[in-house]
């Protein structure tokens, strides 16, 4: 197996972590997304999306979308319940992660972080708020439980982990978030837990590099 992944980008971080605690072994592949290395077209053949990570089967197939790919290695695993319910659970935070959780905190931090917002802007006003909004809801949902689907640690739990637990990077105050601060630490506290997110290089600021967000 392969992983395509950009080191700076918690969508990749997801799958390396879960790979970690799956044991599995995979070739790790740098990709460097504002240096052009997926506007090639031998990267669009792989994912016409030309984004990262890409997860290339010990088949030789191509899968994109972390989502995916995290539903395709917890396959069969602890990590992805067999129960019909917990099961669409599972893809129901997975969409919100995709759909309210990176647009919010994690574009939010990633345009701070760059220079390519500051916080007073218009965007980024918008974007603190509806952080808010999504932190206030995981909370909640973490108030009466350990973990989000289940009452175990599951897929669910790494996929909104990934960029909620560096909310405070978007400049976001963690300390109302009492029950997600205390999931955190279960989730740092799984067997062979990971955390290798590293810094945006350089190239990531507006108008030095060359990727889809230029």
């Amino acid at each position: 197996m392969r992983l395509y992944d950009y080191a700076a980008s918690c969508n990749c971080y997801k799958v390396r972590l879960l790979l970690a605690q799956l044991d599995r072994e995979y070739e790790r592949v740098p990709v460097d997304i504002f240096a052009g290395d997926t506007l090639t077209d031998e990267y669009a053949a792989m994912n016409p999306a030309r984004t990262t990570p890409v997860l290339e089967t010990d088949d030789g197939r191509f899968l994109p979308e972390s989502a995916a790919i995290l539903i395709y290695l917890a396959e069969g695993t602890p990590f992805l319940p067999d129960d019909a319910f917990e099961r669409a659970e599972v893809v129901r935070w997975l969409i919100y992660e995709q759909t309210d959780v990176i647009p919010t905190m994690g574009g939010l931090r990633f345009r701070l972080l760059v220079g390519r917002l500051t916080p007073d802007e218009p965007d980024a006003v918008r974007r603190t708020e509806g952080s808010l909004e999504v932190l206030r809801l995981l909370d909640e949902h973490l108030a009466t439980r350990g973990f989000f689907v289940g009452g175990r640690y599951t897929i669910a739990d790494i996929a909104i982990y990934g960029y909620s637990h560096l909310a405070h990077e978007a400049g976001i105050d963690m300390e109302p978030y009492e029950n997600l601060r205390a999931w955190f630490e279960r989730v740092e506290h799984q067997p062979r837990y990971i955390e290798d997110v590293e810094p945006y290089g350089a190239n990531a600021a507006p108008g030095v590099g060359r990727s889809l967000y230029d």
